[in-house]
C-alpha cells in the first residue's frame, strides 16, 4: 500500500473515481459519499446492480463498468466477498499498466483479494475512507471536471419491443424511472464503453456530427 503523499497523487491523476455499492438509500456511506465528493472536482461514478438507471444528485447509477471502460479509482462499499469477486473481475480484464487503484473502505477488505493485488505489484488501499483522505489532505481536482450530458435507454412502455433513447444535461432534479433500462453512462461512456447500445449508437454517426450531436438527435 503506498504511503499517504503517494495516494493522494494517484487521486489527483484521476479525473474519475468508480464507486462501488452507491445506491439509492441515504443512509449508506457509499450513497453519502458522492454528496461529499461531489463538488471536489471529480467526475463521479456510482455502481450498483439493484439500482441502477435512477440517479444520485443528478449523477446517473451505472449497473457495472463496462467492457471499454478503463477505471482510474474503484472505492469499494461491499462486503469483503463481493469486493474479491470485483478484484478478480479487474484482474481478468485489466493487465498491470491499466489496473486502477483500488480502494477497501473500512470492514470490504478482503485477504485474498489483498494477496491477488500484491502479487500483481499494483496499487491499493485498504482500512480508509477515501472520503476522510481527500478531505483531511484538502485534495481537489483543478480543473474540475464538468457536468457531462449522460443518457439513458428503457424499454418502452408500450410493450412492443422498441427502445426509447433520452438525454438529460446532468441539471435535473433526481428522479426514479418506473421501465426497465437498458443501458446508462454519461458521455465518456457513450464514447468508450463496448456494451451493444452505445456502439450502435455511435454507428449512427452522420460526417461531422459530434457523439454529443448525435446522441440529442436520436433522443
Amino acid at each position: 500500500m503506498p504511503e499517504e503523499d503517494a495516494i493522494s497523487e494517484l487521486i489527483l491523476s484521476a479525473d474519475t473515481i468508480h464507486i462501488f455499492g452507491s445506491g439509492l438509500n441515504t443512509e449508506r456511506p457509499a450513497h453519502r459519499a458522492i454528496h461529499d465528493l461531489q463538488d471536489d472536482g471529480w467526475r463521479l461514478v456510482p455502481i450498483h446492480v439493484k439500482d441502477a438507471g435512477a440517479t444520485i444528485s443528478n449523477i446517473p447509477i451505472r449497473k457495472e463498468i463496462d467492457e471499454g471502460i478503463i477505471p482510474e479509482v474503484v472505492v469499494l462499499f461491499l462486503a469483503p466477498e463481493r469486493a474479491l469477486s470485483v478484484v478478480k473481475q479487474f484482474l481478468f480484464r485489466f493487465q498491470r499498466p491499466d489496473f486502477p487503484l483500488v480502494w477497501f473502505q473500512r470492514g470490504a477488505k478482503n485477504d485474498d483479494a489483498v494477496s491477488m493485488l500484491e502479487d500483481l505489484g499494483v496499487d491499493f488501499v485498504v482500512e480508509d475512507c477515501i472520503v476522510e483522505h481527500i478531505k483531511r489532505n484538502s485534495l481537489s481536482k483543478n480543473p474540475k471536471i464538468p457536468v457531462l450530458p449522460w443518457f439513458r435507454q428503457t424499454k418502452d412502455l408500450s410493450l412492443d419491443g422498441c427502445s426509447v433513447w433520452s438525454a438529460f444535461n446532468g441539471q435535473e432534479t433526481d428522479i426514479l424511472f418506473e421501465t426497465e433500462f437498458e443501458w446508462v453512462g454519461d458521455l465518456w461512456d457513450l464514447e468508450a464503453s463496448q456494451h451493444i447500445i452505445p456502439r450502435y449508437i455511435r454507428s449512427m454517426k452522420k460526417e461531422n456530427e459530434s457523439l454529443e450531436q448525435l446522441a440529442l438527435r436520436l433522443s
